[in-house]
């Protein structure tokens, strides 16, 4: 009867064995938990530049605007009318 206990006593310590820091044991769940919650914030980064991309495609594509104002945001151009002024910002004369 002994020899019983001592058996079921060391399965039992080998099954805890598993369970805690065996292979899928709970020390890999809480390993991969992690992950998938970094993994899902990278996701819905990703997914608010894809809706930003999105709108600026569907902008460029249906109206013309946008791409005007692209172009004279980043590559400085103007209508062949207009008038450009450039307004830098004054010196302040230094006090010695």
């Amino acid at each position: 009867m002994r020899l019983f206990q001592l058996g079921l006593f060391v399965l039992l310590a080998y099954l805890q064995y598993l369970l805690w820091f065996g292979h899928n044991g709970v020390e890999d769940y809480t390993r991969l938990s992690k992950a998938v919650e970094s993994h899902q914030q990278t996701n819905q980064q990703l997914s608010k530049r894809n809706k930003l991309l999105e709108a600026d495609i569907q902008d460029l594509k249906l109206d013309l605007e946008g791409v005007e104002e692209r172009a004279r945001l980043e590559l400085g151009m103007i209508k062949p009318d207009e008038v450009f002024y450039r307004v830098l910002p004054s010196k302040q004369k230094e006090s010695k």
